[in-house]
């Protein structure tokens, strides 16, 4: 562990008294999604949310700018269509397969940046969750994006990234202790690590159907692979961000909004070929949704609890 810390501008405390799993798991091969993701009497997030990237160790600007349009693009219009905000509004059926249906929006928050690896290279649960606690708030989903070089327990041998729930104590200058749950993402960079697990299609796989890599729409094969797995772990965070919201399976690898839809991008999909998708006749890249900024993007199926089938965008 790194002999500096990263010092927080407020002295949280935390205390994983719930956590609530999920992971992008690292099959990729496509399988019959379930018939129906059951509800499961849980809280889904609602409200105006606001989503915090907290940025660890070495990114470009460039990089950043990748995923930070991401996020602007889940509520911004768009001129051309199939567009990020469009895959997105599935989340809203969700919403509405409640008795009291509730509204959701997102807007991008703040960014962080730990650049000086405060904690080492070498991450644990642990410090993941202290990572996401900046800011912790029950408004706001909080996303730690580790760079290429930060070796994460479990990564690439069994997930590609997370989400999880936890409570966290703040303690006033009168001594009195607040609680605050809140929500948290991490996803890794795999580029040097793990491409052939968290970056395909825009990798050739490491085991499974062997077909030629796409090219990555944003030209960097680990942020857009990035890209696809934070997709999936935001659908399933605000559908299911306590663990007991809509899932199908084992409650502790559940299949989710996106999870449920394995290697599905496009119409036609099947083991080792993502689907159907657009091609950009300059530079051959492959997507399937377009974003702000002029960005394109490769967004996971979504599985739609109104005609218990995985969604593509065309």
């Amino acid at each position: 562990m790194a002999s500096s810390r990263f010092l927080l501008h407020f002295f949280f405390v935390l205390s994983i008294l719930h956590v609530a799993f999920a992971t992008r798991r690292l099959t990729e091969l496509v399988r019959d999604s379930p018939n129906q993701l059951k509800y499961h009497n849980g809280q889904l997030l609602t409200g105006n949310i606001s989503i915090n990237l907290i940025w660890y160790g070495n990114f470009k600007p460039s990089q950043k700018a990748i995923i930070s349009d991401f996020i602007a693009s889940l509520s911004s219009k768009s001129e051309h269509q199939p567009s990020v905000a469009t895959w997105w509004k599935t989340t809203e059926k969700y919403h509405n397969k409640l008795s009291k249906p509730t509204s959701l929006s997102t807007k991008l928050g703040k960014q962080v940046s730990d650049p000086k690896y405060s904690l080492g290279k070498s991450l644990t649960e642990t410090h993941l969750a202290k990572l996401a606690s900046k800011g912790a708030s029950p408004n706001a989903v909080n996303i730690v994006l580790t760079a290429n070089d930060v070796a994460i327990t479990g990564f690439c041998s069994g997930r590609c990234g997370t989400h999880r729930s936890a409570v966290a104590k703040s303690v006033t200058a009168k001594g009195k202790v607040n609680k605050n749950k809140f929500v948290y993402i991490w996803v890794g960079n795999s580029e040097t690590q793990c491409p052939g697990h968290c970056a395909w299609p825009f990798h050739q796989p490491i085991y499974g159907p062997q077909g030629p890599p796409l090219v990555a729409p944003n030209n960097d094969v680990g942020l857009d692979g990035m890209v696809i797995n934070l997709a999936s772990l935001l659908a399933g965070t605000v559908t299911n961000p306590f663990g007991n919201g809509f899932y199908q399976g084992d409650a502790g690898a559940p299949l989710e909004a996106a999870s449920a839809c394995p290697g599905v991008y496009g119409k036609g999909a099947y083991p080792g070929y993502p689907g159907d998708l657009l091609v950009d006749t300059t530079t051959g890249a492959s997507y399937n949704a377009h974003g702000t900024n002029g960005r394109r993007y490769l967004v996971p199926a979504m599985y739609d609890p109104s005609t218990s089938t995985c969604s593509t965008l065309f």
